[in-house]
């Protein structure tokens, strides 16, 4: 898939062919909040998504409130006992936590399949 990414925000990028532009707009915010973007080129485009995430933070900050985040960064995962068993075992054998093991799996499977 073809993202943006900037400030630990994710952008989608479309094609208008109607408006001869590309746009976009943050990925996975509430449905209450839009931020969204255009441009002519990769570069206008990219542009444009970096100063409306600016502006997006700059209102939030104006007014006080929170700025809505793509993701926390915090993930619970169910895995069966069999292999939740597994991967204690074998992150105590490479001297880590469960977490910073499974972090380092996913981040290897992410870096295979781009």
């Amino acid at each position: 898939m073809n993202s943006l990414t900037y400030k630990n925000y994710i952008g989608s990028i479309e094609v208008s062919e109607e408006d001869n532009c590309l746009y976009g707009k943050v990925l996975n915010l509430p449905d209450n909040t839009l931020i969204s973007y255009e441009g002519e080129t990769i570069a206008e485009l990219r542009e444009d998504f970096h100063a409306s995430v600016d502006e997006y933070l700059s209102l939030c900050e104006e007014n006080g409130v929170e700025p809505q985040k793509c993701y926390s960064g915090s993930l619970n995962v169910r895995l069966t006992p069999a292999i939740h068993s597994r991967v204690a075992y074998l992150a105590k054998q490479t001297g880590v936590s469960i977490n910073s093991f499974i972090r380092t799996a996913i981040e290897k499977q992410i870096a295979a399949m781009l």
